[in-house]
């Protein structure tokens, strides 16, 4: 990857002018944001000129923490915002809030940070370095963002630094069963890892896809389609997946079935797949997994939808617990259709949210008591207010997102930035600021206020990170993306 380039504007009009000219792939549509009809708004429920307010606010919020970044953690992964020190997940940067970062401060319009912080990638980042790396949390993360920020800035660095990262990463698909292993050297491509879990295997073919799309190369999206294939193939015979599986062997090794982490992403990629990519394979793997999802994990207690935990062969109930992971749930049933059942379960969420003024890792919502009561900023609340938004219109769920906000203000605001909670019972925080906040947390609150053209949301399908990746464009408009006036 020698040699200089010329660096590139931001561009974010062209970018958008670009997504606007994508084919909506046929058939396995989401539903229109004003086709359904849905009781009337909430009491205290904004209109637009307050939404406006909404977007600015979390905005200054945003670079309040971004400052607090760039003061004291710039060039490093993540910032410690109580002891106000940088933290490297691999003991050397991969630049993991700069890569994170990026697509936030293009979509918000912070042209001057997004530039210094494109520059800071452009210059430092390299991916010839001798760690071991979890393949799952670079791909969303890095590999993510890089093709994100490509498709926004049409930086070619970015692009190239993506195509070296996916290079880098095949070696991990090369198990006897097709599945990843979780970890792999950048430098060497040695592998190690075998335990694995659905996510892990299943929450890859965006990005590989995008990078095939983007490069031209089919390797990519052939080693990350077998293996959301593979994952699939394993399912039980009543349609489950459980919660842990060895790459070589494959065979389970935990029965346990939900739809929270270890096993989250692999069913909201089925859906996405379809609608980035148009593949079918994808919208039937999504049809026969929700049906085992609806009729084996779906819970109702106090008259409100759950999801539970469940024995994958026998679909028996194992636990009663939903988790702040789990919330990404009703985007993802609304992004296929479903919206009734996404409002249910939202209506949950929140409900969880509102129990201790912020919502706790893992709850018992039959008892409903906290299992788990740490609040790591998590996003995926976040994210399905600002999904059902966008297919209701209904002016509640920004009215939902405001006491969200104020909420996250309040408990996990610092003089540096902002820090994740140990408890969010005793409000206690602790000294962690995971990059993902900038990707998904601040995104996702001011996508939610922002009007509808800040981001085309039918041209573009968000990855597990946030990353918004453009939907499949024809042959002439690729190339056109490749080679940008």
């Amino acid at each position: 990857m020698g040699g200089s380039r010329r660096r590139r504007a931001f561009v974010p009009a062209a970018a958008l002018a670009l997504a606007a000219a994508l084919i909506a792939t046929t058939g396995f549509r989401p539903p229109s944001a004003a086709a359904p009809a849905f009781p009337s708004a909430a009491p205290g429920a904004m209109d637009d000129v307050a939404a406006a307010q909404m977007a600015a606010r979390v905005k200054t919020e945003f670079l309040h923490a971004w400052h607090g970044y760039e003061r004291d953690a710039w060039g490093h992964d993540e910032l410690r915002p109580l002891s106000r020190t940088p933290c490297d997940w691999y003991g050397q940067s991969l630049d993991m809030t700069p890569v994170d970062a990026l697509d936030t401060l293009v979509l918000m319009g912070l042209h001057t940070e997004a530039d210094k912080d494109r520059q800071l990638i452009d210059r430092t980042l390299s991916f010839d370095k001798d760690v071991s790396v979890k393949v799952f949390e670079v791909t969303i993360r890095l590999l993510g963002g890089l093709l994100s920020g490509y498709e926004l800035t049409h930086d070619p660095r970015l692009l190239a630094l993506a195509e070296d990262l996916g290079t880098r990463l095949l070696p991990a698909f090369d198990s006897p069963t097709g599945l990843p292993y979780r970890f792999v050297n950048l430098r060497t491509g040695q592998v190690r890892g075998v335990d694995s879990n659905p996510a892990e295997t299943g929450t890859l073919i965006l990005e590989f896809g995008t990078l095939s799309r983007l490069t031209g190369k089919p390797v990519f999206m052939e080693k990350a389609k077998r293996a959301l294939v593979e994952t699939f193939r394993r399912r039980s015979p009543i349609g489950l997946v459980g919660d842990g599986l060895d790459v070589v062997t494959g065979k389970w090794t935990d029965a346990g079935s939900h739809i929270s982490g270890g096993i989250d992403s692999y069913y909201e990629y089925q859906v996405k797949c379809r609608l980035l990519f148009g593949d079918p394979d994808c919208g039937r793997m999504w049809r026969a997994s929700v049906v085992a999802i609806n009729t084996y994990l779906a819970d109702e207690e106090h008259g409100q939808l759950w999801y539970g935990h469940a024995d994958m062969d026998t679909g028996q109930r194992t636990a009663t617990t939903y988790s702040a992971l789990a919330a990404y749930f009703p985007a993802v049933l609304a992004l296929s259709g479903d919206v009734a059942r996404a409002e249910r379960l939202q209506a949950s969420s929140f409900r969880m949210w509102n129990l201790y003024g912020i919502e706790p890792e893992v709850l018992d919502y039959r008892t409903m008591t906290v299992k788990s009561p740490a609040y790591h900023l998590r996003p995926e609340i976040v994210e399905s207010t600002y999904y059902l938004y966008h297919f209701t219109r209904d002016p509640k769920y920004r009215a939902m997102g405001r006491t969200m906000f104020d909420d996250f203000v309040k408990y996990c605001r610092t003089p540096a930035a902002y820090a994740s909670l140990r408890s969010v019972i005793t409000k206690q925080q602790m000294d962690e600021m995971p990059s993902y906040v900038f990707a998904e947390t601040f995104k996702y609150f001011y996508l939610l206020f922002s009007p509808p053209s800040t981001l085309d949301f039918d041209k573009v399908i968000f990855n597990t990170e946030a990353h918004p990746l453009l939907r499949h464009l024809p042959a002439a408009l690729r190339m056109a993306s490749r080679n940008p006036s």
